[in-house]
């Protein structure tokens, strides 16, 4: 229970299509993943320069 099965992923992708149409879903991943990168480099230069500060 409470775990998403294999029909909720496909009632979602099936939603998402409906909304977005087949061609901006792409764009809209390509998006989000720079997104999630620039996250993580911001994520790990603070990181970083925290680590050179407590030195």
């Amino acid at each position: 229970m409470g775990g998403i099965g294999p029909w909720q992923i496909v009632l979602i992708i099936a939603v998402l299509l409906l909304l977005f149409g087949g061609r901006k879903i792409p764009e809209l991943m390509r998006g989000l993943g720079k997104g999630m990168k620039e996250f993580k480099d911001a994520t790990k230069d603070d990181s970083e320069t925290s680590d050179k500060t407590t030195d």
